[in-house]
């Protein structure tokens, strides 16, 4: 979820720009950031002598990605903003439709962003910029927001209130990337650690009970390949997505009326669910292997090429932050218990009214009144780099 720059490829002229949208023999491996990357710039030149003549076109950000990242963002607000209406089976059967996969997915990505992230002083450096500053900023903000609104001051730094738990999860995920890297078998250990997490009480303090829980699907994207992507561009995988989409929402609306939410926020042990020890291992891999096959359906059909939001979908860092300002504000107004939004037409209405604070949350105007608190550039407390 911070800012990254791609280090292009050296390129033969005239070649476009080969990516997870566009087949080709050189598709440079992302330098680093997470779902967020800081929009407007483009990718900086590889370190080489300057040419006599023009070198190089500069190669064109890739749009598949940020398609896939608005996408998800867009589906983050619609699951916050569906709690207080999950009273009613429809409501409830999308939001565990939802949170089957879409913050998996987000870590996913994230995992695949941060494969060369320890490559670069300035990538290190936004541990500090992109994570921790905008943590300590946001976690004091809501506690105002929430203060204003009639509820108890309560700040705790360390235990992450509602959608900031994001921040610290993926800054300790972006430490553990070393060690991730250097295993011969990093994905099962990753699975191993996921099952046999659940058996112990994790505390929420610093994510820890997330970092766990999502584990493999950050470890799955640190492993993965471009042309891992290219084989999700098939035509009889789109085929296959479709259907399993289909089946995903349908087996969501049959479960919706008696199904237990615990299980989908990916952090609480067997024993808080009330599942035994064979159940609970049972329910962790079933669910890795849904949220993993509606992940990978999602990459299928999420378009590859540029579309009128794969701009928005460079600057989700700040719908992430700040949609929860006006959901916390419908939340405690009692805008979202209006009887009818309890129902199809009411989740219906929620998800287009969400999508729509999306885009207005990822506009460039947004990142223009809010980029100083959410993307500071500390320039000031970092050592330059030795020239050795």
């Amino acid at each position: 979820m911070s800012d990254t720059k791609y280090s292009p490829p050296v390129q033969v002229p005239g070649e476009e720009s080969a990516g997870p949208a566009n087949t080709g023999a050189r598709w440079p491996l992302p330098g680093g950031g997470g779902l967020f990357e800081r929009p407007g710039q483009e990718q900086a030149e590889p370190a080489q002598k300057p040419e006599p003549e023009a070198g190089p076109p500069k190669r064109r950000r890739d749009p598949y990605l940020d398609n896939v990242k608005f996408v998800l963002i867009a589906l983050v607000v619609v699951g916050h903003s569906l709690v207080p209406t999950l009273d009613a089976d429809s409501n409830r059967a999308l939001y565990i439709f939802i949170y089957t996969f879409h913050m998996p997915l987000f870590v996913l990505i994230s995992g695949y962003l941060s494969r060369n992230f320890w490559n670069s002083n300035a990538k290190t450096n936004k541990l500090v910029d992109t994570f921790l500053v905008p943590y300590v900023i946001v976690e004091v903000g809501y506690a105002a927001l929430r203060f204003s609104l009639g509820q108890k001051w309560s700040l705790t730094i360390i235990d992450p209130a509602w959608l900031n738990w994001y921040l610290l999860a993926l800054l300790f995920w972006r430490l553990s990337t070393p060690v991730w890297k250097r295993m011969k078998f990093p994905i099962p250990v990753a699975i191993a650690i996921y099952l046999f997490a659940g058996f112990s009480e994790i505390s929420g303090d610093f994510s820890m009970d997330r970092f766990f829980g999502l584990l493999p699907f950050f470890v799955i994207g640190l492993v993965m390949q471009p042309e891992h992507f290219e084989l999700l561009n098939r035509l009889w995988i789109k085929i296959a997505s479709v259907f399993t989409i289909v089946a995903a929402a349908t087996v969501a609306i049959l479960i919706a009326p008696r199904a237990k939410l615990a299980p989908f926020y990916f952090k609480n042990s067997y024993e808080k669910m009330d599942l035994s020890w064979y159940m609970g291992l049972g329910v962790r891999v079933g669910l890795l292997v849904c949220a993993l096959a509606l992940c990978f359906a999602v990459l299928a059909l999420v378009p590859r090429g540029e579309t009128w939001y794969s701009d928005l979908g460079t600057r989700t860092l700040y719908c992430y932050l700040l949609h929860g300002i006006p959901v916390l504000i419908a939340k405690e107004q009692g805008w979202l218990n209006l009887p009818w939004l309890h129902g199809p037409l009411g989740a219906l209405a929620i998800s287009f009214s969400c999508f729509a604070l999306a885009i207005v949350l990822c506009l460039p105007e947004t990142r223009t009144v809010f980029k100083w608190v959410l993307e500071p550039r500390l320039t000031w407390l970092y050592r330059r780099p030795s020239r050795s």
